[in-house]
């Protein structure tokens, strides 16, 4: 019975490159394995014949022959000299993804090596110090490389042995139903090395615990949650690994007058209702000194003056926000029996009928109490 071509098998064409057969022969891999296809002899022969094409194609000698002289090429004492091609039914699918994936199963048989984890620091500033910027010293807890035995974990003069369960790969294969999954060595526990004889500061880790101690660089303008990263200041790799990253993340504690808005700041300013009415100039904080604000007459509570540029500087444009002043106008208390007969016949002066129009607000909210109750009886 006459072979069906290896291209055609694989539903490739002949001018098609290594990636396309592989992508071409992992699908049909996937659709026709005996593990899939319990007790379906036809999808036994099919995969037979799928895997021998692959093996054929994806060898650049082997191709070559069969392009020129075709399956007699691998024909016993044929023109590929003797070159057997028995394939077995029993690949597994680390077999199928191997070359695809390898890297990502870390596959082969090398030490594992393990970039060092990244830290994070929180630091505390007062928003001056926030707005301003500053340089501040940390001292931070890591694991960094053993000095004695220069991160091998092992006593120094004694050279570690590959691992006897894993054969160095640092990862071991476990069948699960038809797929074979690749998990840790619990062995060397994904070193891929065995340690007869462990480091008597490390006790075999590699890594010491240690405190370090480092300046940090603050920028001006940083808000709350924002992180500053330090490449290389986090825990040391193993096995020689790069080391992690430290993330410095900014926590501004609260401030007694400001509250921080982006980069525009927010504060509370009361006044008598002397100056709320009459109108003055009084003085308001800002992150750089008072400064002179002037309030107009018949200010009201809850009014809001901008002071532009009295902000916070933005850590990205550079434009400087604004001040927000809310305006309180604060009752007296603690009066005296003077300022308690003036405020009387201030207070009555108003109630005459003239006064209607030194309290428009209070005319107003009466008018609709007025109104609600009367069409609340109809």
């Amino acid at each position: 019975m006459a072979k069906i071509d290896y291209y055609q098998i694989l539903g490739v064409s002949k001018t098609s490159d290594e990636k396309d057969i592989k992508k071409a022969y992992k699908r049909l891999a996937m659709k026709y394995h005996p593990d899939r296809n319990q007790g379906n002899k036809e999808a036994e022969i099919k995969f037979k014949e799928i895997k021998e094409a692959y093996e054929i194609l994806t060898n650049s000698q082997k191709r070559a022959a069969y392009d020129q002289y075709g399956h007699a090429a691998f024909e016993q004492g044929g023109i590929g000299g003797g070159f057997n091609s028995s394939f077995s039914s029993s690949t597994d699918f680390s077999d199928i993804f191997g070359d695809v994936f390898g890297d990502i199963f870390g596959g082969g048989r090398r030490q594992r090596s393990t970039r060092g984890s990244d830290l994070q620091y929180e630091i505390k500033l007062t928003l001056e110090e926030a707005v301003r910027g500053i340089s501040k010293e940390i001292r931070i807890p890591t694991l960094e490389k053993c000095n004695i035995c220069n991160g091998s974990g092992s006593k120094p003069g004694i050279k570690p042995k590959t691992c006897i369960t894993c054969h160095g790969a640092g990862q071991v294969q476990i069948r699960q139903g038809f797929f074979t999954v690749q998990q840790t060595c619990p062995t060397c526990y994904g070193r891929g090395q065995f340690i007869k004889e462990s480091c008597i500061k490390c006790h075999g880790n590699g890594r010491v615990e240690k405190y370090k101690t480092l300046l940090v660089k603050i920028p001006l303008g940083v808000n709350n949650s924002d992180r500053i990263r330090l490449i290389g200041e986090g825990e040391v790799g193993e096995n020689g690994a790069s080391a992690g990253d430290l993330y410095v993340q900014v926590n501004i504690v609260k401030h007694s007058i400001f509250e921080r808005d982006g980069n525009n700041l927010h504060c509370e300013v009361p006044i008598n209702f002397s100056i709320a009415a009459l109108g003055g100039e009084i003085d308001v904080p800002t992150l750089n000194g008072r400064v002179s604000l002037k309030i107009p007459s018949e200010t009201q509570t809850g009014k809001i003056f901008r002071m532009k540029g009295k902000g916070i500087k933005s850590i990205s444009n550079g434009i400087t926000g604004d001040l927000m002043c809310h305006i309180l106008v604060e009752t007296p208390v603690k009066l005296n029996e003077r300022q308690k007969i003036l405020l009387k016949e201030f207070g009555d002066s108003l109630n005459c009928d003239s006064g209607i129009k030194n309290s428009p607000r209070s005319k107003s909210f009466l008018d609709s109490v007025k109104n609600f109750f009367d069409d609340f009886t109809k």
